[in-house]
C-alpha cells in the first residue's frame, strides 16, 4: 500500500484495495503519524493515487500528523500546487485548518512564496483565510511574506484582501481556471445527456442538444445555465462549438456559485 502511493502506482493502489477493502487508510505509518494522504500529497508526481484515496469511505482528508498538520497543509508547506488543486475541489477539506503549533496552510505557503499555488486557492473560490495581521510568525500571509521579501504573494494577497472578488476573477482569467471550470461543467452536462437522459446523439446541433439536456435538468439548474447563456452573447444558441462557448460564459465575472463550491 505504502510503495503503491510512494510511486504514484494508482493502478497497484487500486488492487490491493480490493483486495483489502477494509485496511485503515488513516493509519498511521511511520514515526510522524503521516498517513497515505500525507504521503501523496507530498508529491506532484503521485497526484494519479489522491482520488483513489479520497474515494474511501473511511478515509478523514484531515487527519493529521503528530505535528498536527493535514495533507492539506503538507502540500502547502511543500508547494505540489497540483496536490492543492486537488484537493481545494473538496468540500470535505479543512483549507484553513493550522497545526499544533498555529501556523496555518496559507501562512506556510506564503512564506515560501508559492506564488502560483495561492493563485490556484484564490481562484477556487475556497475561504482564505489571511491570519490575525502582525502574528507574523504564525497566521499573517501578508506579513510574512513581505519580512521574507516574497513580494509578489504580499501583492497579490494585499489585492485579494482590499477587493476579494475582482481580485478572483482577475486570477481565474491569468491562470485559465475559468476555461478549466468551463470544460467541467461541459463535461457534467454531456455525462448527464449521454449517460442519463439517453438524448439522441444524432441531435443536430450543439445548440438544440443543449437545450435538450437543458430542458430535463431541475429547474434551479435550468435558471442558471439558462442565464449564462443569454450573457454568452448567444455563442450556444447560434449553434458554434458548445465547449468553446462554456468556456466564454466561465469569464464573466459572475460564475454560477454551485459549481465554484
Amino acid at each position: 500500500m505504502w510503495a503503491a502511493v510512494w510511486s504514484g502506482d494508482a493502478k497497484k493502489l487500486g488492487e490491493v484495495i480490493r483486495q483489502d477493502p477494509g485496511f485503515n487508510v488513516n493509519m498511521g505509518l511511520d514515526d510522524d503519524w503521516n498517513t497515505l494522504l500525507h504521503l501523496a500529497y507530498i508529491g506532484d508526481s503521485r497526484t494519479a493515487v489522491i482520488p483513489l484515496l479520497l474515494a474511501h469511505p473511511d478515509v478523514d482528508v484531515n487527519v493529521m500528523n503528530r505535528n498536527g498538520a493535514t495533507p492539506f497543509y503538507c502540500a502547502c508547506a511543500n508547494g505540489f500546487t497540483s496536490c492543492v488543486r486537488l484537493l481545494l475541489k473538496d468540500s470535505r477539506v479543512k483549507v484553513n485548518e493550522p497545526t499544533s503549533n498555529g501556523y496555518t496552510p496559507l501562512w506556510h505557503a506564503a512564506r515560501h512564496g508559492r506564488f502560483d499555488l495561492i493563485k490556484w486557492w484564490i481562484a477556487s473560490g475556497r475561504e482564505v483565510d489571511l491570519g490575525k495581521p502582525g502574528d507574523v510568525e504564525k497566521t499573517d500571509a501578508i506579513g510574512k511574506a513581505e519580512e521574507r521579501g516574497k513580494t509578489k504573494v504580499a501583492t497579490l494577497l494585499g489585492r485579494f484582501q482590499e477587493n476579494p472578488e475582482e481580485t478572483r476573477h482577475q486570477v481565474r482569467l491569468e491562470i485559465g481556471w475559468c476555461d478549466e471550470a468551463a470544460a467541467e461543467m461541459f463535461a457534467i452536462v454531456v455525462i448527464v445527456s449521454d449517460e442519463l437522459l439517453q438524448i439522441d446523439e444524432t441531435t443536430p446541433s450543439p445548440a438544440a442538444r443543449f437545450f435538450n439536456i437543458a430542458a430535463q435538468l431541475p429547474l434551479e439548474l435550468q435558471m442558471v445555465l439558462c442565464c449564462r447563456v443569454v450573457r454568452s452573447d448567444k455563442e450556444i444558441l447560434n449553434g458554434k462549438d458548445s465547449e468553446a462557448a462554456f468556456k466564454e460564459l466561465a469569464k464573466k465575472p459572475v460564475w454560477p456559485s454551485i459549481f465554484t463550491g
